[in-house]
């Protein structure tokens, strides 16, 4: 039975982007409801197919099928109950050498599995497919890190939760770049067929709410709004500064340091490689999939994880850690050409990134929800420890209950809203100016891959035709000069080739390390405003014993617990800083070395000619 909607505004469709203009009162039938990130797909009266915005739609109720006898209406639940449940998704990354230098502290542990338990496995048809051997040519090798270990980092940038992966030209080299924060088919990866893809896109931002615009020169593709926020606990910060629970769970130190509160670091700096992707399939090949090694350095064994895997990783670090610790989102999910040899790639190289980053925080890489991740056994051991993962309590605020500064003393709420306010101003002037540079190398990457080559061409052709009229005078004399204008002409040619590949060879890895760090300070407004409303708590504390409504002892508890939450505030500022010096350190060395050899190949190209 065909599912009829009535449209309740106009919606004019936007080329490239398989949408399907529709008027205010028009009958459409609906042929997929599973697309996903707000749109469902309808046909209209004229037989004409597309995405529709679903609330521009109003789905029209079924009539139960009434026959000439006492015949009972049909029982839909079964339907109901097989319908996909949308899963939130986010994005961010590329491969990095080597660690950043951290605080040497005392060894550690801290587990962290995560929140509510799903009764339905919505990976019971995990396949457990093994892949061969793996070969990573993006991942890099190992290097020496502080102190003294060895460990494989791959060269990263962070991800998502808010409209932040880097907008690249439309002419940009990896079109999947692209970000689109929002989209919630948890199904994607199962449901869309490896359809055409698209060879560029043209992309349009329209602010933090607005969207993504995505037309491909060469097929489909998906308009997604970027309405997506971070999902962790928002049950306030009262639910840990008064809480009679006692803590459960491994305990997080904080140490001094010589910048301050710091995390506890391992002696041994965790890292991982994602490599050897290869296409699955399940259901008799009906629905297919791409599926990725991941290797942990402590004990080079691969795991196989689908993007979905990854997905639900995140959605568990956030709902565990993301009170205290920004989690940066993944690369986000592709509605086609997600089997392409490019975006595979790219997507690899992004889950890499986003890895080596998680991997590089101390708390992180030992909880114990990444620690399954990356080493479970086998699908059994990896399906109870998801489950343990889901039913974890220590969720949202009540991670600080698990947090214990080691012979710190308790801070003052002056000092305690200094803290918080001054990393505030920073993270949001960090925030500008790294989005401002995104813009200024977006606009220098369009030039570079546009109209500057042309522009050496043309001084070239110029020189050449210039040539070339000197030698019709038949005069004797010019040779050397005419000989002169040509090799000029042709060397402007070869500069115009040179200055189209630049950009992949140095502006690609600064704009992938600003785009992390655009999504990773996007975190940081939610993660400093629980600190804000657990200071504001504070100093409400008086009128609420006025009130009676908590005692003399609960004040000095909150105030306490405050004070535990800025030290794991000020510990995670200085691993954002640390990380930061590293990586900007890093990549502006990078840049510069391939700026001197792109002006030394230019200086060689002179003496050729």
């Amino acid at each position: 039975m065909e599912t009829k909607a009535q449209v309740l505004y106009d919606f004019t469709a936007e080329p490239g982007n398989n949408e399907l203009s529709v008027r205010e009162g028009e009958t459409i039938t609906i042929t997929n409801q599973t697309i996903g990130g707000g749109w469902i797909e309808a046909k209209n009266s004229r037989g004409e197919v597309g995405l529709v915005p679903e609330d521009y739609i109003e789905i029209n109720q079924a009539q139960p099928f009434i026959s000439g006898g006492n015949a009972a209406p049909l029982d839909l639940s079964f339907f109901d109950s097989h319908m996909p449940t949308p899963a939130s998704t986010a994005q961010v990354d590329v491969a990095q050498p080597e660690t950043p230098v951290t605080p040497v502290t005392p060894g550690f542990s801290s587990t962290s599995p995560d929140e509510t338990s799903n009764g339905n496995d919505p990976w019971a048809v995990f396949d457990n497919n093994a892949s061969g051997g793996f070969s990573n040519n993006w991942a890099a090798q190992p290097e020496g890190t502080e102190t003294g270990k060895t460990s494989s980092n791959a060269w990263h940038s962070g991800g998502h939760g808010h409209p932040q992966a880097y907008q690249g030209p439309d002419i940009y080299p990896y079109p999947c770049l692209i970000d689109l924060s929002g989209a919630e088919d948890d199904e994607w990866d199962e449901e869309w067929d490896d359809v055409k893809s698209s060879g560029g896109y043209a992309e349009s931002e329209a602010g933090e709410g607005g969207a993504i615009n995505r037309g491909g020169a060469h097929g489909s593709s998906m308009k997604i709004a970027l309405n997506k926020f971070p999902g962790f606990s928002k049950s306030g910060p009262e639910l840990y500064l008064l809480s009679k629970q006692p803590a459960k769970g491994t305990k997080l130190p904080v140490y001094t340091g010589e910048v301050g509160p710091v995390w506890a670091y391992p002696d041994y700096q965790l890292d991982c490689v994602v490599a050897d992707p290869k296409k699955g399939s399940k259901m008799y090949g009906l629905k297919s999939y791409i599926e990725y090694q991941v290797i942990p350095t402590t004990t080079n064994k691969p795991v196989n994880h689908r993007y979905k895997h990854f997905d639900w990783l995140y959605e568990r670090l956030l709902e565990k850690f993301g009170s205290a610790i920004p989690i940066p989102s993944l690369p986000d999910k592709q509605v086609t050409g997600r089997f392409e040899e490019e975006f595979i790639k790219m997507r690899m190289e992004r889950l890499q990134g986003w890895m080596s980053r998680m991997c590089r925080h101390p708390v992180i890489s030992s909880s114990e929800v990444f620690q399954l991740f990356l080493s479970y056994k086998d699908e059994k051991d990896w399906k109870m420890g998801k489950r343990k993962a889901e039913k974890d309590e220590t969720v949202g605020v009540m991670v600080f209950s698990t947090i214990e500064p080691e012979g710190l003393p308790d801070l003052d709420m002056i000092e305690v809203e200094q803290k918080c306010e001054q990393f505030n101003r920073f993270t949001r002037a960090m925030d500008d100016g790294v989005k401002d540079l995104l813009t200024i190398g977006n606009e220098h990457w369009k030039r570079c891959t546009g109209p500057l080559p042309k522009e050496y061409q043309r001084i070239g052709k110029a020189f050449q035709n210039l040539s070339s009229v000197f030698i019709s005078s038949g005069y004797e004399g010019e040779a050397a000069l005419t000989d002169a204008l040509t090799a000029a002409g042709k060397t402007y040619e070869e500069i115009a080739q040179m200055v189209a590949e630049q950009p992949k060879k140095d502006l690609h890895f600064l704009m992938e390390t600003n785009n992390e760090y655009k999504g990773l300070l996007g975190c940081f407004p939610d993660t400093i405003g629980v600190h804000k409303a657990a200071i504001e708590k504070v100093k409400e504390a008086d009128k609420l014993v006025a009130a009676g409504k908590i005692t003399p002892s609960d004040k000095i508890t909150m105030s306490k617990r405050a004070s535990i939450m800025s030290y794991s505030l000020q510990a995670e500022m200085n691993h954002f800083h640390s990380n930061r010096i590293y990586d900007y350190n890093r990549v502006m060395q990078q840049y510069l070395e391939q700026q001197v050899k792109f002006y030394e190949m230019v200086k060689c190209l002179n003496k050729q000619y």
